[in-house]
């Protein structure tokens, strides 16, 4: 996988909408100041909103950061024939199985999945289609209704430590995260609200970036 994760920012219009920002302006504005990948997450939208938030975040990605698409393989199939450059997907415990999803998605997109146990962890290792994996929650977080208990930053070293799949982080964090994350192992941090909710999302990304690469 050749994909930076360090500053990953998954997509929340709602939240976005609440602090007055167009959510393809907060993702070319994040992108232009350090955010390396781009998760679409739609969950109430009807799939054809979906395919074409992605079509116009695509247009304003910059080269080299990935643009993934959050369970909804149809839409990443769709973008993608839409000529999209998509660059994978990322699917949940409760979504289609991994290999079922690598065998749609093909052998050169990106494929992402969330785990939050041991057992899960090693699942996803022993599948041998799994790119990376996402960790947490890190805290509590509003902005997914069905995350898991709060792992905390140890809980989070200890789960990163029992996988060789480069780990990303997410469930509320903050610039203050980044450090500690970084040298606890993850390949990269998750981010919503940070970016979001901010009132310059730029200025948010470009402090997000300077945390990370800081560490």
């Amino acid at each position: 996988m050749s994909a930076d994760l360090s500053l990953y920012l998954v997509t929340d219009a709602a939240i976005a909408a609440g602090a007055g920002h167009d959510l393809v302006e907060v993702v070319r504005r994040s992108t232009a100041n350090g955010v390396t990948a781009v998760q679409v997450r739609e969950k109430e939208a009807p799939a054809r909103r979906f395919l074409e938030t992605v079509v116009r975040i695509a247009e304003v990605i910059p080269a080299g950061v990935a643009l993934l698409i959050n369970d909804r393989v149809d839409v990443f199939l769709a973008a993608r024939d839409a000529g999209a450059p998509v660059s994978g997907v990322h699917v949940g415990q409760s979504d289609l199985p991994a290999r079922a999803v690598r065998a749609l998605i093909g052998p050169d997109a990106v494929l992402g999945l969330s785990a939050a146990t041991p057992e899960q962890l090693a699942a996803a290792s022993a599948s041998g289609v799994v790119d990376y994996v996402g960790i947490g929650a890190l805290r509590a977080t509003a902005t997914k209704r069905d995350a898991p208990p709060p792992l905390g930053q140890d809980g989070f070293a200890r789960l990163a430590a029992q996988t060789h799949l480069p780990a990303v982080a997410i469930g509320g964090i903050g610039e203050r995260d980044l450090p500690r994350l970084r040298r606890a192992g993850a390949a990269g941090a998750a981010v919503v609200s940070a970016i979001c909710a901010a009132a310059d999302p730029g200025a948010a990304a470009r402090t997000l970036r300077g945390a990370w690469d800081a560490a």
